[in-house]
Formats: C-alpha cells, structure tokens, sequence
C-alpha cells in the first residue's frame, strides 16, 4: 500500500467538508410551461400515453426524489392538468421571455422567506427524461464557486457535430472525468481538432443568488449571436460547471418529436405514481 503523503489526509476531510457545505440542503424543482409555441401550440397539454407532456415531465422530476417539484404555468390550463394529476403548480405571469424568468418570479412567490437555497430549471417539454439526469445536475454545485449547474453527454452521431440545433458546450474532461467548468456554448462545431464534442442538456441548476443575478442581467453580444441563453452567464462572469451524463432527453419541439415521444412512451404513461 502506498504510505499517505504528509499532511493529504487532512487535506480530503477538508475538501470533503467544504464539498458539504456547498452543497444545496434546500433545493427546489421548478418546471416552466406555456401554451404558446410556434412550432408546437398547446405542447404542455399534448396527449402522450393518455397523458399531458407537462405531467410527464413532473413525474419523471418528482421521481428524481431530491427536492419538492412545482410547475411554473403562463396558462391556467396547464395548473389545472398538473393539479389533476396530484401535482402542484403556480400560475405566472403569461408574457415572461424566458424559461428562466418564469421560474424567478415563481421562487419569488413561491418562497418570500428564502429558505430554497437552489433551484433547478427543469424544462417543460422533456417527457422522456431520466430522473438520474436531474440528480446529477446537483453535483457540480458541490464546488462551492459555481454559481450554475447543468449537464451535457458526448455527440456520438458525426452530423450532429455539424447540426446547429444541436447546441454543444465547451468543456475540457480529461479520460474518466465527469465534471467540469463550461468555457463556451456554440451551435457551431467547437473545438476543433480531435477529441470528443459534448451536446448540452438544457437542464439549469441555480444557486439562488445566481438565479437573481442572472435575470437582471442585459441581453449579451454572444447570447444574440448564438441564440443561446446560457452565454449571458458566461459573459458576466459567472461560472458554470457540467457534469457528464449518458442519455438525451427528447425535447419535444415539433409534431415528428411528439410522435417519436408517444413512441417511445406508449404503454408507459401510466407507470408509477409521483410523489411531491
């Protein structure tokens, strides 16, 4: 057995308290949802498996069992399905820009006492996402710097790498590793050179601070450019980490990814019963 280097002991029980102490202790899931959509009207409200999208993305949260689950709704038509389903929802103001906005005013109505140190993003219309994918979203924010978390898995198909609808991120992992700090988001094949691409999931874990600070923020040259909210963060500073994943949530954006949902959902719109 390799003898202990002087002093490394301590050092692991020190960074072992410090990772505790800037982990979340009091997490909240917010869902954004509207009716409003371009490409898709009405999408919260589509039917998959006998059940709204919107419902199945609160269950494969509440499934994730690391924090209560509400559903930020522009639409009392959407409380309403969430609340038939045994969920909880808040009726938000309609003309919010951004998911994120969304959910700000909803944390803010939600918890006037500020007792939710953390708040996930979890976007509406991911009915086929893994409730493992929202646990890991959690670990980057161990590191007491990062002020956002959120996930990426590597592009394994080669016209993805070139496809700019398939949003990468930027991060340097070295073989084995599963976290690290977000340097630039593109719709554009980046880095260049060999090595793997990363496809961002666009899953959001805020410190609270962070949240408050990122919807006050201006509009970015980079975030116009790109199209790509996330780099608003970036150009202000503020730091983001990523942890590595295995799977792809379907975001449901237009009628061939609500039939490829129903696909791979049918029979299993029933399964299981949320808990919140």
């Amino acid at each position: 057995m390799e003898p202990v280097p002087p002093g490394a002991e301590s050092y692991n029980v020190t960074a072992m308290v410090e990772q505790a102490a800037a982990r979340p202790r009091n997490p909240i899931i917010l869902i954004p949802a509207r009716l409003a959509s371009n490409r898709l009207p009405n999408k919260p409200l589509a039917d998959i498996a006998g059940e709204p999208m919107i419902v199945h993305v609160w269950r494969r949260a509440v499934e994730s069992d690391t924090a209560p689950v509400v559903v930020a709704a522009a639409d009392r038509e959407i409380v309403d399905v969430v609340e038939k389903a045994g969920g909880r929802a808040i009726l938000t103001r309609p003309d919010h820009i951004t998911g994120s906005d969304r959910i700000f005013e909803a944390i803010e109505r939600l918890d006037v006492e500020r007792k939710h140190d953390a708040v996930v993003n979890v976007q509406g219309d991911m009915p086929t996402l893994e409730p493992a994918a929202i646990r890991a979203v959690f670990e980057p924010l161990a590191e007491r710097d990062v002020d956002i978390a959120t996930l990426a898995t590597e592009i394994v198909r080669e016209d993805e790498r070139s496809d700019p609808n398939v949003p990468k991120v930027v991060v340097g992992l070295a073989p084995g590793q599963r976290i690290g700090r977000a340097l630039y988001f593109s719709r554009v094949t980046v880095p260049g050179g060999e090595g793997p691409h990363y496809f961002h999931i666009g899953i959001y874990a805020y410190r609270r601070p962070a949240l408050e600070r990122f919807v006050k923020l201006k509009q970015g040259v980079l975030e116009d450019r790109e199209q790509l909210e996330q780099l608003r963060a970036l150009e202000a500073g503020m730091r983001i980490d990523v942890a590595l994943v295995d799977t792809v949530p379907l975001g449901v954006d237009t009628p061939a990814h609500l039939a490829r949902a129903r696909e791979m959902l049918s029979g299993k719109g029933r399964a299981g019963k949320g808990r919140d």
